[in-house]
């Protein structure tokens, strides 16, 4: 474990950042500050380093050009886009995989009694097939921040990579891509992989100074590839919605769906079913008094019926753009971890040779 004298006021310290600047909700800093305290029980620094770096990173990220990037987008409520507090749900989608990863490699080497001797080989073991899932995870993650956080901002308008034109998109919708977002998810993802390449314990007689390089080349790479892979799932499993009268992609609160309808449609529908039971109750009136008299109804009834009628029901001001409404913008983050993460375990286990079982981890 992490020396105490360092852990204890490195991971307060990260969680009361984060709350005081309003980064993360009170649940969502609560939630930090569990999933880095879990970060803290491996014997070796990096778990909770790769988690610093993502979230101080990720973090400048978010508030570079804020201003500017809240002229571009709007929230769900109708006020001006831009990155809110993120809720807890945003913290797991980034950090649970990475959580998981990091509890499966310290059983491990607390059942192979090398809690505290262990160092990061080629292969040697299963073990070291974690490592590469752990650090795979925080690259894509941070690729995809920088991109998404930072691509908004391109001069340039994003196309959708998910058409087969790669027609021009709003900024902001899901699957849009622009050369810069591209090039700040490389940005994002070198930055965890040269912290990986300082931090980790390599084995000497495994590592060369070229292999090292080697692997923060690979890692970036691989990082790079999830931005892409998270813009492919967004294009394709998530909806982005367009205010009609502005044309601007409108984003949820907390990474969670859009509605589509107008938050009153509960009270338009009732307006409606009240201006039903209106005419109908006109209109048998006005029928037992055109029998009764052999006269077509005045103009007065009609101002009447007009006057007492219910309101017109409200249109809904925003579309479905592109994408299908299937996951949310957490949902696809946390997919795309998921995949890239067990990905490159795959990757390296078919490289070094080591096969990937349960009994082997057991």
């Amino acid at each position: 474990m992490v020396n105490p004298l360092i852990a204890v006021p490195a991971v307060t310290g990260l969680a009361y950042r984060a709350y005081s600047r309003k980064s993360l909700t009170p649940v969502g800093s609560l939630v930090a500050l569990v999933s880095a305290a879990v970060h803290t029980i491996h014997p070796w620094l990096t778990p909770f380093v790769l988690l610093a770096v993502f979230y101080f990173s990720g973090s400048r990220a978010t508030k570079v050009k804020h201003d500017i990037k809240a002229q571009l987008t709007l929230s769900a409520s109708g006020a001006a886009g831009g990155e809110g507090a993120r809720t807890h749900v945003q913290v797991l989608a980034n950090s649970v995989v990475a959580s998981i990863l990091t509890l499966l490699h310290t059983y491990y080497l607390w059942k192979q009694e090398r809690y505290s001797t262990a160092c990061f080989a080629q292969g040697a073991d299963i073990g070291d097939i974690f490592v590469v899932g752990l650090v795979a995870n925080y690259a894509a993650v941070a690729a995809d921040t920088f991109s998404s956080e930072l691509g908004i901002l391109s001069k340039s308008k994003p196309r959708l990579i998910t058409s087969p034109t790669l027609r021009v998109v709003p900024p902001g919708t899901n699957g849009g891509v622009t050369l810069a977002g591209l090039l700040a998810g490389v940005l994002g993802a070198f930055i965890v992989a040269l912290a990986s390449t300082l931090v980790l314990p390599f084995c000497q007689q495994d590592w060369s100074p070229i292999q090292r390089i080697q692997w923060l080349v690979g890692i970036t790479i691989w990082g790079t590839c999830g931005s892409i892979l998270d813009s492919l799932l967004g294009g394709l499993l998530q909806a982005s919605v367009v205010d009609k009268r502005s044309g601007k992609v409108v984003e949820g609160s907390g990474g969670g769906k859009v509605l589509v309808q107008p938050s009153s449609t509960s009270t338009t529908s009732t307006a409606i079913s009240e201006e039903a039971k209106y005419n109908s109750s006109l209109h048998a009136t006005e029928s037992v008094a055109s029998t009764a008299t052999g006269t077509r109804v005045t103009r007065s009834s009609a101002k009447a019926k007009s006057a007492t009628a219910g309101p017109v029901p409200e249109q809904a001001t925003r579309k479905i753009d592109t994408g299908r409404d299937i996951l949310d913008n957490n949902a696809v983050n946390l997919l795309m971890a998921a995949i890239m993460s067990v990905g490159a375990m795959l990757v390296a286990s078919y490289l070094w040779d080591v096969p990937l079982s349960v009994d082997g981890i057991l």
